[in-house]
């Protein structure tokens, strides 16, 4: 059976994965020299004939390390290993015995300029001894590259948490065998570096989380029109610029055809007049509120909001970038979700969301909260905020029916059938106002274009992160929607 080499799997799932292996036939030993071998490979060329010192642990983290020093040995590299104690596992005795070079103890002063650290594995449960913190952090000050085995000693593998205030950070983490959710959550993901894999074999897992990786997208068909490729309208409101940035990361998306609806609800202008709580129409503010100068190729929509919806051919709609909290707002969210359209619901929408809101809906719905949305969503829904981001997101998801696209430095997408995907770390310019509007309006332009809610969710999260590579650094939002189309072209 072919392995997964997407998948992210829990410490539980992967000790059944290891075992599986091992009732078919492995021993335990030769799955070590598969990993240990394997990360030795990376270890080598990113040495590059530099002195290497591997830290060793007591458990078959521990053995992978002395696998991996014995190979680095045999191709002629030099090479040291610091056992921070003895070997416990049978495994790893009889890989420290296979190692024919140099062991020294906790107290030596080795003079590498490589660190691997095989101190401990992803079964971490609890924070590091204090000598073994003191050991791990002085060897890591003593090397200039540091190299993770698995994963960092002191990190928690399924929720992302480190055990230890001050653990070193490293150039590059090897995974083995498959991915863990620490290797995308924060904060450990933060000080993993580069994420390389060694595959040992692992067969697919049942209900493990996915990568999400670079969609295989296609130009539109021959007989196309704008109407088949994707009908998108935005729902505009009291800020108008986060609107239309999500309407041009839209059209960059694939979307045919994104239409910016900036009329007001004509219930919500006469409850404003009679109510004193507006001093016009809301009809003429919202207009006004948007500049003349908008580009030539994007349609505005200034009819009264319920007319402007009530069409046929809609495919998706978007509503919440620069929506505002007031009476208005809240009663063009409501307006839009009356109709049935798929429909992303991003920003000020989340704010004002309500389960009332979506209980019959009848089409698909997308959610994209960053931390502070989550935490508001959690208590609208009754959800609790217990667990690791892609806890909470599955949670979410389960309770209120939407898929969830929990963003942020970490970003993951779960929908309510529990599937779950983590993206991979993007450029950290993205922490820049107005990019999350752009994330909602590629995400919309997806499902309008007919991927189905979770899927086009991680292919907009993947446009957004090569949108945001392509651009370079210190971008502004509106340059990062322009490289949208760059990020949908290398998809074809």
């Amino acid at each position: 059976m072919p392995q997964a080499v997407d998948q992210i799997v829990t410490v539980a799932q992967m000790r059944d994965a290891e075992q599986a292996l091992i009732d078919a036939g492995l021993s335990v030993d030769a799955l070590m020299q598969t990993a240990g071998r394997g990360a030795a490979e990376w270890v080598w060329r990113i040495a590059a004939h530099r002195p290497v010192t591997v830290l060793c642990g007591p458990g078959n983290n521990g053995g992978d390390g002395y696998v991996i020093a014995e190979a680095i040995r045999e191709q002629g590299g030099q090479v040291v290993v610091i056992a921070a104690t003895e070997a416990k596992t049978d495994a790893a005795r009889k890989a420290r015995a296979l190692f024919g070079g140099e062991v020294v103890g906790p107290d030596a002063m080795p003079h590498g300029e490589v660190l691997v650290d095989c101190l401990f594995g992803s079964g971490l449960t609890r924070g590091l001894s204090e000598d073994d913190f003191a050991l791990l952090t002085r060897l890591a000050a003593s090397h200039r590259t540091r190299i993770a085995i698995d994963l960092p000693s002191g990190v928690e593998s399924d929720g992302g948490h480190s055990l230890n205030d001050g653990l070193p950070d490293y150039q590059v983490t090897i995974a083995l065998g498959a991915w863990k959710y620490a290797h995308f959550l924060m904060p450990a993901a933060a000080s993993m570096g580069a994420l390389r894999l060694v595959g040992i074999g692992v067969a697919p897992v049942s209900g493990a989380a996915r990568v999400v990786r670079q969609p295989a997208l296609a130009a539109p068909a021959a007989n196309a029109h704008k109407y088949k490729r994707g009908f998108l309208g935005v729902v505009g409101g009291e800020m108008p610029g986060a609107a239309v940035l999500s309407c041009l990361a839209a059209m960059g998306a694939g979307a045919g055809y994104v239409r910016l609806l900036c009329g007001a609800s004509t219930g919500s202008a006469r409850a404003g007049l009679r109510n004193n709580s507006i001093t016009k129409p809301a009809q003429a503010e919202l207009v006004e509120a948007y500049p003349l100068s908008l580009p030539p190729d994007l349609v505005q929509d200034q009819r009264q909001l319920e007319e402007a919806v009530d069409d046929r051919r809609w495919n998706a709609l978007l509503v919440g970038p620069g929506l505002g909290r007031n009476r208005e707002a809240a009663a063009r969210l409501a307006m839009a979700l009356t109709f049935g359209v798929p429909t992303v619901l991003d920003a000020d929408a989340l704010s004002l969301l309500a389960p009332g809101h979506i209980a019959d809906h009848p089409g698909p719905l997308v959610a994209t909260p960053h931390e502070g949305e989550l935490v508001a969503l959690e208590r609208a829904f009754e959800c609790g905020s217990e667990g690791s981001k892609a806890d909470r997101a599955r949670a979410l998801a389960g309770v209120s029916g939407m898929v969830i696209v929990a963003k942020g430095p970490d970003t993951v997408i779960a929908a309510p059938d529990g599937r779950t995907a983590l993206a991979p770390r993007a450029s950290s310019w993205l922490s820049t106002a107005g990019t999350g509007d752009v994330l909602a309006g590629a995400l919309a332009s997806r499902l309008a274009s007919g991927a189905d809610a979770f899927t086009a969710a991680c292919e907009s999260v993947w446009l957004h992160g090569e949108a945001a590579r392509l651009a370079g650094p210190a971008f502004t939002a509106a340059q990062l929607a322009a490289e949208m189309r760059n990020a949908y072209a290398a998809c074809l």
